[in-house]
């Protein structure tokens, strides 16, 4: 994809001619999600233009139905490129209010949440590639372990189990995007002692599996 820089909001445009922009929603300097507006062609389709996009597809051995492929190109979304902008505009407007009701969320959760969970949280983050359990974790928090269950799911909405799942699997997010790592080297990477536990939990956490969801990543990098 091309993108048009600039302050704002992100845009891109892909081979195909379609457009996508990307507004950030920010909590203190960090992003926490983006508005999107989707894929939109803000110029008409013309015949050259999908012919480029058919091309592509074959040099990239893309087996797909041609014919519901220019059906489905040419009923693209269009919209004039002034009512796009204004669009953007509103967007931006949205994603500075959400960024101020985020902040002060994460300030409030700042302020509720005790020191010993935020230490728990660093602690499992920090190792969560090792073989560490509910007990280690109690105990480098110089509590038992009753205590600490009770009060980290109070606070997490999670038990310890649950919560160092989600860190692993999104750890193995990150590594699944290069190619040459192999699922189950990840997996082991990022601390689960057996693929298919790491299977089965990274499939509760995304609804996918790590191969379909790196297939579907691979399948998205390549058509930007």
């Amino acid at each position: 994809m091309d993108e048009i820089q600039g302050t704002g909001p992100k845009t891109v445009t892909c081979f195909a001619g379609l457009t996508d922009s990307a507004i950030p929603v920010e909590a203190g300097a960090k992003p926490i999600g983006f508005l999107q507006t989707g894929q939109v062609a803000l110029r008409k389709p013309t015949i050259s233009q999908f012919a480029k996009v058919a091309e592509r597809l074959q040099e990239w051995n893309v087996s797909v139905d041609l014919a519901k492929l220019e059906d489905a190109y040419y009923r693209s979304r269009q919209m004039p490129a002034q009512q796009y902008a204004g669009i953007l505009k509103l967007l931006e407007t949205f994603s500075k209010h959400l960024s101020l009701i985020a902040n002060d969320v994460m300030v409030q959760e700042e302020e509720t949440e005790s020191p010993l969970i935020r230490r728990a949280r660093a602690y499992i983050h920090a190792n969560q590639g090792d073989p560490i359990d509910l007990a280690k974790v109690a105990q480098a928090m110089h509590v038992s372990v009753f205590y600490f269950c009770k009060l980290f799911k109070k606070a997490t909405g999670l038990t310890f189990t649950e919560y160092l799942g989600r860190v692993r699997v999104e750890k193995a997010k990150q590594l699944l995007l290069n190619p040459h790592l192999r699922i189950s080297e990840i997996a082991y990477d990022v601390g689960f002692q057996s693929l298919t536990h790491f299977n089965r939990v990274f499939h509760q956490v995304t609804g996918k599996s790590p191969s379909a969801y790196r297939e579907a990543k691979s399948i998205r990098q390549m058509l930007n």
